[in-house]
Order: C-alpha cells, then structure tokens, then sequence
C-alpha cells in the first residue's frame, strides 16, 4: 500500500517506520529543519520529503496523486484540514486520516472537508481508559470495523456460574461469538457441546455494545 504522511513529527516519524516494517511503500512530507534532522536518523533517506505541508508541488513529488492513504499530522488543525481537503478533493486519495491536535476542534474534521478518520491524541487516551475501567479483566487483542468490534481475551472466573456449562447453554449476546478456548497448552475450537472450565481463557469476537454483557457473563456471580 502506498501512503502519504504529512508531517515529520514523533506521531508520524513512528507511524512510518511501522507501515515501513510492515512492507508498505512510504513517504513522509516535513519542513521543520529539527524534525528533518531527526528523520534523517530513523528513516531511509528516500522516504523524506522536504517542503511545505501544502505545498502542491511537494506534496505531488512525494506521490500524493497515486496514494492509497493520506494521513495528515502536521503541528496545526489549519494545516491538517487544508492537506485532507486536497489529498481528497484535488487529488482522489482513497483513505484520508488527519489528527486534530486540539480535541474542541474535532468537529471540523468531517467527510465534507475531505475527512475519512479524525482523530485527537486525548479523545483516543480517554476512550482506552474509560473501556479499559470498565471492561475489568477483559483484555482488547483488536479492533475491527472502525472501533465497532473487537476480538477480546477474558478468563473464566472460578466462580462464574458458566463453570462446567456447554457453550450451547451460554446466553450470549446476538453480536457476539466465542472463538477458541485457551486450557492450559491447548486450543480448543469452540462448539456447541463444548463445557466450560474454570480458568480457561476465552477468545471472542464482540460487538463493542456488548463487551460489557460478555465480561459479567464469564466474571464471578454476585
């Protein structure tokens, strides 16, 4: 997949290592002479382009018209929304991602200005913390469908009346369903006669308005 980031800082100079790891054709669009020199020390030379964030000359020379996905990380929310709007609208990129540095300024990044993904650095924090109190023991292995679902690993509780049930007799949610148990060194593929052990460590794929249901469903009976 070939993409675009524009702007060199911490968030993009990682974010394009990682797509680089992961065999992705990558360039990154910086002008800050600190950040140019920083980039020059973690990513291949090939990778960096110097030049205006929206400076269509520099964003053409680094590929944007035959990009697959532009992700727009510059310093200010001005600067972010005008490089969606022209990755999206003058040059047709597929998948446009900008961050909005100052969360109260989310509600400009929308598909109109050339937005596909907005995302703020504090709203994501808050959101990990908040599931993460409220989910307990669950433990979020990933996320699917835009944050919509989620494969999840969760044990059962010694004391969950689930214990030494057939998956069959589970009341689980509609959007929701059991993937693989985990018992000690093996894998079980879950079926329906399938019972339940204390302890075993369970795999399921989740709608994210169910996570909740399934977490009480396998934690101890009050």
């Amino acid at each position: 997949m070939k993409v675009i980031i524009i702007g060199g800082g911490r968030v993009g100079s990682h974010l394009a290592s990682l797509l680089i790891k992961d065999g992705n054709e990558v360039k990154v669009v910086e002008m800050r002479e600190k950040q140019l020199k920083a980039l020059g020390q973690d990513l291949p030379a090939d990778v960096i382009v110097s030049g205006g964030f929206t400076d269509t000359a520099v964003l053409e020379k680094a590929g944007i018209k035959g990009a697959d996905v532009a992700v727009a990380v510059t310093p200010t929310d001005e600067g972010n929304l005008v490089v969606a709007t022209l990755a999206h609208y003058e040059y047709g990129v597929k998948r446009v991602i900008a961050r909005a540095n100052n969360p109260k300024n989310t509600w400009l990044f929308t598909p109109e200005m050339g937005v596909d993904v907005a995302l703020t650095e504090a709203d994501l924090m808050a959101h990990v913390v908040a599931e993460e109190m409220s989910l307990g023991d669950v433990m979020t292995l990933l996320k699917l469908k835009k944050g919509q679902y989620s494969i999840v690993q969760n044990k059962v509780h010694p004391k969950s009346p689930v214990v030494g049930k057939t998956l069959s007799e589970l009341q689980l949610p509609a959007e929701c369903v059991l993937v693989a148990v985990l018992r000690g060194d093996d894998l079980i593929i879950p079926r329906g006669k399938t019972v339940l052990m204390a302890n075993d460590e369970i795999l399921a794929l989740s709608h994210a308005s169910h996570l909740k249901e399934l977490a009480g469903i396998l934690s101890q009976a009050e």
